[in-house]
């Protein structure tokens, strides 16, 4: 079996995995567990319905667990702050960017866990991002997207 690809993340993201993790094994597993033996243990099992919903749940749980533990395993944990090349967007810069119509755009290159596109942050494997690797202040990139191709200039680079 090959190596699962290096999953780049900042301490924070880890921090947030790991909580998650931690929060379901540690502390609503074991409560499901134990509604599941109540619930057997009121007899006829085929409609009760904390019986059927606990062990649905469970599966749900078991499965995240599994998720996050491959993903935790996989995680390259990078703190853009220890980042010596800081002329260049990479793992953990914010980019400022600016498309054809000079429409500004601050982005932060994170791992794909943590990303949110709605607060600016993109995954590090996202076309964008893709984009930006490796640019400089003034560099122009050509992102595909969805709608078409489009141009944009790296207008600043800024780690923590």
């Amino acid at each position: 079996m090959s190596e699962p690809r290096p999953n780049y993340i900042t301490p924070a993201g880890y921090a947030v995995l790991k909580a998650e993790y931690d929060q379901l094994l540690g502390e609503e597993r074991p409560k499901l567990v134990d509604v599941i033996a109540w619930a057997a243990g009121n007899g006829d099992r085929s409609e009760n319905g904390d019986y059927i919903y606990g062990r649905k749940r469970l599966r749900e749980i078991d499965r995240r667990l599994g998720f996050l533990a491959k993903r935790m395993k996989a995680a390259r944990v990078v703190d853009p702050a220890t980042q010596t090349e800081r002329g260049r967007a990479w793992f953990g810069a914010t980019v400022t960017i600016a498309d054809e119509d000079d429409n500004h755009r601050t982005l932060e290159l994170v791992g794909d866990d943590e990303a949110d596109a709605g607060k600016g942050r993109i995954g590090w494997n996202s076309p964008m991002a893709r984009a930006l690797r490796g640019s400089a202040v003034g560099d122009v990139r050509t992102v595909a997207l969805p709608a078409g191709a489009k141009e944009v200039e790296v207008m600043a680079i800024v780690y923590p």
